[in-house]
């Protein structure tokens, strides 16, 4: 990682910490949508209300895009609804197509699952704002190519660092990037003195095990 990247994921760490896109909550657990109780919540639709930090994700995005990806792609997809805002920011910036990718198929028209249009043989970088397990992410690389295109990689502005999510990467052959994450967030807040030694080990047995970590505490 160059000294620019650590730059960034620290900073935007701080930013999603400030604003409340993401929430620590290590003794009054949230309730996800699933069931499951969590000690830390994201909300990065939120980083849409602060210009300056809008403006740090979409920078962080398109310097990827450019060292790693600006000769290999020809689309931006972001998944609705989170990815969608990114996508659009990201594909103005390098002038490229920009479509998007819904949880599902509509049930009526043409029954589309990829609004936009993605073609054949295309280079797409899918955009999605949280990485948990990947799965919906991983769900929407696989509608592209589902349509006959190459997803090249999934970006996304935060990830909880499950190794579940990384092992489904590798097994789908597609590169995942993420601008910042769950142990960079944890080292600012201790940092910062927002969490005690007792709550940094809270969060991380949650990440350990979020599953048997909600069960104990009463969520599914």
């Amino acid at each position: 990682m160059s000294n620019r990247d650590r730059e960034l994921t620290r900073t935007l760490a701080a930013d999603l910490l400030r604003i409340g896109a993401v929430a620590l909550r290590p003794n009054e657990p949230f309730t996800w949508a699933s069931g499951r109780k969590a000690p830390v919540y994201c909300d990065n639709r939120l980083t849409l209300s602060y210009p300056d930090v809008r403006l740090m994700i979409t920078e962080g995005l398109l310097a990827h895009t450019e060292a790693n990806f600006y000769e290999a792609v020809d689309v931006i997809a972001g998944t609705a609804t989170a990815g969608i805002p990114q996508a659009a920011l990201l594909a103005e910036r390098l002038d490229l197509p920009m479509a998007y990718v819904r949880g599902q198929a509509k049930g009526h028209g043409k029954e589309n699952r990829i609004e936009g249009r993605i073609e054949p043989g295309q280079r797409v970088i899918v955009i999605e704002d949280l990485i948990s397990t990947g799965g919906s992410s991983l769900s929407a690389a696989e509608a592209v190519r589902g349509a006959g295109a190459e997803p090249v990689a999934v970006f996304s502005i935060f990830t909880y660092g499950f190794e579940v999510a990384q092992r489904a990467f590798d097994a789908a052959g597609i590169r995942l990037v993420t601008l910042t994450d769950f142990d960079t967030l944890i080292g600012v807040a201790v940092e910062t003195g927002s969490l005690t030694d007792e709550e940094v080990l809270i969060l991380l047995n949650w990440r350990a095990d979020a599953a048997a970590w909600s069960r104990v505490h009463g969520g599914a």
